[in-house]
């Protein structure tokens, strides 16, 4: 796939966006304890996701990513993982039921520890300190022994991590995920949502329909997939020199694989010709995103789809574009012009959080939920004028009762911000945002299935 090519090779190019460890003993320390562990995932797993990432490319299915902006040690709790993995689930399903599509189901989780920051520094008062970048990295607690990256930070992430793909594959496996646990997973605290009675309508209709097939046969004994579910984990390839320590040859097939996940992204701030980040994962297996922003001109894209998909892969590139409410119009369909142009096979997915980041009156980062819906549409809006596939949606959302965007059915207001704001970096939809999220994204996904029908009969 690579011509000259290693898993260190990223060591000769420009990175941005990674910390200076001053302990370089530590860091070799840290890099040979995990190059020592098994891998988190398996290189068969993340050529399956290859395969079913080929089906929405292909617009026989469409693809559901989210999760946490960024894992938190402090945060970490079984209820928290279980939280997000059903409000996962019950996206997918309302998401299948619209569109009658198989749905991809991607975590941000086990894994999603680093984050990209605008500054080196972050200065409070007269103290000027390093930028917290991620638990994986530094602490968030603002001081000099807190802010001070430690490598052996890497190693209790992939602890953490290992113990979530744990618990989020017998959760997919092991009964949970069954079809006919549909009911149980909606969260206590949704009850005032009116979503969650229309999650409930669909779960009876769902429930109906299972119980006619069990009276023809049909049980979760004959057909698995009732029973459970395929769940993949993801997140931005960023600290490398993690990444590397879990790049193993998968004994099949001789190719490389980043065992950290099924799926790694590049951001938008380190895709840039000669950075590292393209050049490590240009030579490894697993699926790729590639955050798409208004910086991103035509041209540079089809050089990083050329560079990172050579074999033009179905299945292999996902570009997540990531706008604005009001800039996804005017910037996305020259993209989507090139790359048809082109041929490329790629899964075009929205990204509708991170362009929509304001500052609160209140002083917190918010992300007005009306914004981020109107991006939606207008991504929508682009690929039905330019003939695509609006394939997948990509948000930053969590399982906990939450206060850190506005607005919504349940109508949090600026002031409602403090009461629940948990995040260590940026807003997250709480469940009953992103299953109103999930309804509203339905109707679309449907409108555009019953369009392409027409268009095709």
């Amino acid at each position: 796939m690579a011509a000259k090519w290693t898993p260190d090779s990223w060591r000769e190019q420009q990175g941005l966006q990674m910390p200076i460890y001053r302990d370089a003993a530590a860091l070799a320390d840290a890099e040979a304890t995990l190059r020592n562990y098994p891998p988190l995932v398996f290189a068969g797993e993340a050529r399956n996701l290859t395969a079913e990432l080929a089906d929405v490319a292909n617009g026989k299915a469409f693809l559901l990513q989210g999760g946490d902006c960024a894992e938190s040690f402090a945060e970490f709790h079984p209820d928290n993982i279980r939280d997000t993995f059903r409000v996962i689930l019950q996206m997918a399903v309302v998401l299948t039921f619209a569109s009658k599509l198989p749905v991809v189901k991607i975590g941000r989780m086990a894994g999603q520890f680093a984050k990209p920051r605008s500054a080196d520094t972050e200065t409070i008062g007269d103290v000027e300190l390093p930028s917290y970048r991620g638990d994986i990295i530094n602490d968030i607690a603002f001081d000099a022994v807190s802010r001070e990256p430690d490598p052996a930070r890497m190693v209790r992430a992939y602890s953490q991590a290992a113990a979530t793909l744990n618990l989020l594959r017998a959760f997919s496996g092991g009964g949970y995920a069954n079809l006919h646990q549909v009911h149980a997973w909606t969260h206590d605290y949704m009850g005032r949502s009116p979503w969650a009675k229309k999650f409930k309508d669909v779960a009876d209709r769902i429930g109906e329909a299972l119980a006619f097939m069990e009276a023809c046969g049909v049980t979760p004994e004959t057909v698995p997939q009732i029973k459970g579910t395929s769940f993949y984990t993801s997140h931005e390839a960023l600290l490398l020199p993690y990444e590397q320590a879990l790049t193993r040859q998968d004994s099949l097939t001789g190719k490389w694989y980043d065992t950290s996940a099924h799926m790694l992204w590049i951001g938008d701030r380190t895709r840039f010709d000669g950075s590292a980040h393209v050049e490590f994962l240009r030579g490894i297996g697993n699926p790729i995103g590639i955050k798409c922003g208004p910086s991103l001109e035509p041209d540079a894209l089809l050089h990083m789809l050329d560079t990172l998909n050579p074999d033009r892969i179905a299945g292999r590139m996902t570009l997540i574009t990531r706008y604005g409410h009001d800039k996804i119009e005017a910037g996305l369909p020259k993209l989507v012009r090139a790359v048809q142009r082109e041929g490329h096979p790629v899964i075009w997915s929205c990204d509708p959080m991170h362009g929509n980041v304001i500052k609160a009156a209140s002083g917190y980062k918010t992300r007005p939920f009306d914004r981020i819906l109107a991006e939606v549409r207008g991504f929508f809006a682009v690929h039905r004028a330019e003939g695509s596939f609006a394939g997948g949606i990509h948000a930053e959302m969590t399982g906990q009762n939450v206060t850190e965007c506005t607005g919504g059915a349940i109508a949090i207001t600026d002031e409602a911000l403090a009461d629940r704001y948990h995040t260590h970096c940026d807003p997250r939809l709480n469940a009953a945002q992103s299953l109103e999220l999930a309804f509203l994204l339905a109707e679309m996904l449907n409108q555009e299935m019953s369009e392409r029908a027409k268009q095709a009969a």
